[in-house]
């Protein structure tokens, strides 16, 4: 039979207790005067973070006299994972007024703490304070620095703090490989990853996790096959976190048959997964197979997010098919979705596609949240329609919500222009988005501006837009340069500005078949059958295509 203090023991190193169970450890304590050793004391504070009550915590730590390192660090690590990060900051500082000095585990919780509260000016203190104290070089504070420093973007500091210490372990190397690959310095990533392996370091899950993350395009695919033959040597592809991560890197790249044999390898799929996979698919357009997973996902008796069911309207309203999109409003209704912001601006978006307006608008109107997605969604779903006066009285009662506007929100306006032929409030819209809102002109900005101009007969403009542009210039803009030149009947101009896509796209017969009409229409056959008799293999124009859904 265990004595009371083995047995208190027992109950107190086992920190998945229920909130009850801890409120009866510390009654226990209490009647036994234990309350007050530093000790068993941080072993409460411990039990009651680990169920959320962090007031009893805090209650219990102001109790205690003579407080221990540990003590403190566990309230620290208490209010910073309960996002109470002010508050950890300020016992910090208490701290480091009292009498007792902070140890490399302390320095971590505090630094943890700035990270997670993305405040970059409180890191760099608590970094200069453990530098201070002696720690610069703690490996559990290095640690810390180097993960927080990656995850605000700051790899340069990361990699200082890096390069200081003699022997950094796998953690330390990861949290550097991850910081490299999550924004964008890829081949950094990869030069740190082999530098690891020549000193002895053998990979683990959350080492390729950190080099998947970086591989953000089909230009980088070969990588990404080469990290999956890895994990497969190196039986780390069993890993479902790993799994989710193959499937996500290869729904970027948009090689789906890949992806998806990464999902049938994947013994019980995470909805984290499945989205990834239903994601992958929208994104490469393969609208049918988007709803054949999620209706998949559904049998699976697996509840999807409202990311997962935004993704999937965006691909219904691709379709055009407004009774599928009916159906997935009301299962947003059925399971309590349809009010989170995502699914609503997504509602929003797929009516206006399919044509039924008026269903966005009603949406729209009794959203309880409404941020700029959805104002951007709704002013796209005016301008379509038409309805450009409507599009501009939705943006300004946006700005009077103290709204700002992003790119989206200027090409939902400028295609609300195109649709209307309002070529004035478009020069101006254009403008405002540069001048007044700092937002750069992105290439279909270019476009909407391109076809409003050219639609209205204004190609010498329109031209002049797209030679202020540094090369290459993007071939959708003067793709639709050339379909006004075609508008207009301008053959001279169509081939400039046709020879100008020959030249970036030498492959692609599209737009000879586009210089051709516009030959044919000129009344130059001659032209024609020389420009079609050079068109040898390559893509064909895809013809128009029209059904009747009967759904």
């Amino acid at each position: 039979m265990l004595i009371p203090f083995e047995w208190l023991h027992c109950e107190l190193n086992n920190i998945c207790k229920s909130l009850l169970r801890a409120k009866q450890l510390h009654a226990f304590l209490l009647k036994t005067h234990l309350s007050q050793d530093p000790f068993y004391a941080t072993k409460i504070v411990r039990l009651y973070a680990a169920n959320n009550d962090i007031n009893s915590a805090h209650h219990l730590f102001d109790k205690t006299p003579n407080r221990s390192v540990y003590l403190w660090n566990s309230m620290i690590r208490a209010f910073a994972q309960s996002q109470r990060f002010f508050n950890a900051i300020s016992l910090f500082r208490t701290m480091l007024g009292a009498d007792i000095s902070p140890d490399g585990h302390t320095y971590a919780c505090v630094i943890r703490a700035c990270a997670n509260n993305f405040d970059f000016g409180m890191l760099r203190r608590v970094h200069g304070g453990a530098v201070a104290a002696g720690l610069g070089r703690d490996p559990v504070c290095c640690s810390a620095l180097v993960a927080a420093y990656s995850k605000l973007g700051l790899v340069h500091e990361a990699r200082r703090v890096f390069d200081g210490i003699a022997e950094p372990d796998l953690v330390l190397w990861n949290s550097l490989i991850s910081g490299y690959g999550g924004f964008g310095l890829w081949d950094v990533g990869m030069q740190m990853f082999s530098m690891m392996r020549l000193f002895g370091m053998k990979p683990d899950g959350y080492t390729l996790a950190g080099l998947l993350v970086g591989i953000a395009d089909s230009g980088m695919l070969s990588i990404g096959q080469g990290l999956h033959c890895l994990s497969q040597k190196s039986g780390l592809d069993s890993d479902s976190h790993v799994g989710s991560l193959l499937l996500s890197m290869y729904s970027r790249c948009k090689h789906m048959a890949s992806a998806y044999r990464v999902f049938c390898s994947i013994l019980n799929p995470d909805l984290v997964t499945w989205s990834a996979l239903i994601v992958g698919y929208s994104q490469s357009g393969e609208y049918e197979k988007v709803l054949l997973f999620f209706r998949k996902l559904n049998m699976e008796s697996k509840k999807p997010d409202s990311v997962l069911i935004a993704s999937v309207l965006a691909s219904i309203a691709q379709m055009a098919n407004v009774g599928l999109g009916c159906e997935v409003h009301g299962y947003a209704l059925r399971h309590g979705l349809e009010l989170d912001v995502r699914v609503s601006s997504a509602l929003v978006d797929m009516y206006s596609k399919c044509g039924f307006l008026h269903l966005g608008i009603c949406v729209f109107r009794v959203m309880p949240e409404r941020n700029i997605v959805s104002f951007n969604s709704v002013i796209l779903g005016f301008g379509l329609h038409g309805c450009a006066s409507e599009a501009f009285r939705m943006f300004d009662k946006m700005l009077e919500k103290g709204l700002v506007p992003d790119e989206a929100t200027f090409s939902s306006l400028l295609c609300a222009c195109c649709h209307a032929g309002l070529v004035k409030d478009g020069r101006e819209i254009f403008q405002r988005m540069k001048h007044e809102f700092n937002i750069r002109a992105r290439p279909e900005h270019y476009v909407y501006m391109v076809k409003l101009l050219g639609s209205a007969g204004e190609l010498e403009e329109a031209y002049n837009l797209t030679q202020s542009l540094p090369e290459p210039v993007d071939k959708a803009i003067l793709g639709a340069l050339l379909s006004c030149c075609n508008i207009c009947g301008n053959s001279e101009l169509a081939e400039t500005v046709a020879h100008q896509l020959f030249e970036s796209s030498p492959a692609d017969n599209v737009y000879r078949v586009m210089l051709s009409n516009i030959y044919a229409g000129d009344g130059r056959w001659d032209d024609v059958k020389k420009l079609r008799d050079n068109m040898t293999g390559g893509p064909r124009k895809m013809p128009g295509l029209s059904w009747i859904d009967g759904s």
